[in-house]
């Protein structure tokens, strides 16, 4: 009986990490009133052991936080802008507003409103630099207003801010204000970076991100595949899919001496399931907790993109690495939507649909996009669809 109670326990345990682990990397960071920062505070050393060995990642947890501070593999792919409920993803302008909007709240009081935190902006705004980069702000329009009322909602979805009164749409309509208690425990471990970002001297972004991310390696055989493994552990922890040739030589040779430990371990402390091909390799989540982007979806616009997948899939089938025009995509879609428009959601149009269509596939790792055309990659081959089963009423707004 104890050694049952025994076994019983420890799968208990494993199967609490694997979701504290899912939980980190859906949502970097978590407050208490997130359902997993318990589970988290929990398995804090163990969790911080096995990021820091496999990813080089380092976790903060305390009463009021936990913070994993996620240093991607690569800085290229632009497809994961913040966005607030789904909607649209921020622009250059709103994260120039975020970062001004964060420094101004570095010296705020405890609460905040955000016509104060406006009259800030306006103040930072008066730089020159900025100005020589493009970038002005009057917040004296609907749609500038509309941009700050966005960075407030990514600070109260981060839980740097915590709304006590009032709504943004108030202020963006010139109506009224909202009223905020700002979280300095929460903004004092918002930056991910190696050093600080007033410490980097170039101008260029790619060699800024560079520059902030950059992580001293022992100049040993065994630091550099210290550093080979946790990059490629990062890949595949954040990365839909890992395609083998864009690994460099060293990449390479080391994921083929060690990919069968790697995997293994990767698989025991996520729950993931390994999909392993030709091309690449493929973390596959059944539970889906880790995913912040998913197919099939369902809707309108999930429905949209996999009818599109499947047309791209056939193509590739028949003619590998063969690019499509976005156009042809576009009438692809058109035709599409004539078949299926008493299903589909009324106000949806041809190009909104084919975007985003197009940007999920591309999140995802199964299209790249290369100018006005794109190119289908081959993990877009494993995606079909069968005949699909409608139920509810026909012209649903879904």
């Amino acid at each position: 009986m104890a050694a049952e109670l025994r076994d019983f326990q420890d799968a208990q345990r494993e199967d609490e990490r694997r979701r504290a682990v899912r939980a980190l990397l859906r949502r970097p960071l978590l407050t208490p009133g997130d359902a997993d920062y318990r589970l988290v505070r929990r398995h804090q050393g163990w969790l911080a052991d096995w990021f820091a060995r496999e990813t080089g990642w380092t976790l903060h947890a305390d009463t009021a936080v936990a913070r994993l501070r996620k240093v991607p593999a690569r800085h290229a792919d632009g497809t994961r802008a913040a966005q607030v409920k789904g909607k649209v993803p921020f622009s250059r302008r709103r994260y120039v507003l975020a970062c001004l909007a964060l420094a101004a709240l570095e010296r705020a009081e405890s609460q905040v409103t955000l016509g104060w935190l406006a009259e800030r902006l306006l103040a930072f705004a008066r730089d020159p630099e900025l100005a020589e980069a493009g970038m002005t702000f009057t917040l004296g329009t609907r749609e500038e207003r509309a941009d700050l009322a966005a960075v407030a909602g990514l600070l109260i979805a981060t839980g740097v801010l915590a709304k006590v009164a009032g709504d943004e749409s108030a202020y963006v309509s010139g109506s009224g204000d909202a009223l905020y208690d700002v979280h300095r425990r929460v903004l004092a471990v918002l930056l991910a970076t190696r050093r600080g970002p007033s410490t980097v001297t170039a101008t260029a972004l790619e060699e800024r991100l560079a520059a902030i991310t950059e992580e001293l390696v022992p100049d040993t055989e065994d630091g550099h595949n210290r550093m080979i493994r946790h990059s490629l552990t990062r890949r595949l922890l954040d990365d839909p899919v890992l395609y083998y040739r864009e690994l460099t030589e060293a990449e390479r040779a080391y994921l083929e001496r060690q990919r069968g430990p790697m995997l293994k371990r990767i698989t025991e402390a996520t729950g993931f399931v390994a999909e392993v091909r030709a091309e690449g390799i493929a973390l596959l989540d059944p539970t889906r907790e880790a995913t912040d982007l998913g197919m099939p979806e369902e809707g309108t616009d999930g429905h949209a993109t996999l009818l599109l997948a499947e047309h791209l899939a056939a193509g590739l089938r028949a003619c590998p690495g063969e690019p499509v025009e976005l156009d042809d995509l576009r009438a692809h879609m058109e035709r599409t939507a004539e078949q299926y428009r008493t299903l589909w959601r009324k106000t949806a149009t041809v190009p909104e649909l084919t975007a985003g269509a197009v940007h999920r596939l591309e999140a995802l790792g199964l299209i790249r996009l290369r100018g006005t055309t794109v190119v289908p990659l081959p993990a877009l081959a494993r995606f079909g669809f069968g005949e699909p089963v409608i139920s509810g009423s026909r012209n649903s707004e879904t």
